[in-house]
């Protein structure tokens, strides 16, 4: 039982984590994005 409730948490944590990696590279492929089309220039 105790088990079960632990993998149980792990994969509700895993699940977050997978989100959280998604949206970081959908950032980065935004702002590389932003980068070559010269919207946002680095100085």
């Amino acid at each position: 039982m105790a088990l079960a409730t632990i993998l149980s948490d792990m994969d509700t944590e895993l699940a977050a984590l997978e989100s959280r990696l998604a949206k970081a590279r959908q950032i980065r492929l935004d702002m590389m994005q932003e980068l070559l089309t010269g919207r946002i220039r680095l100085l």
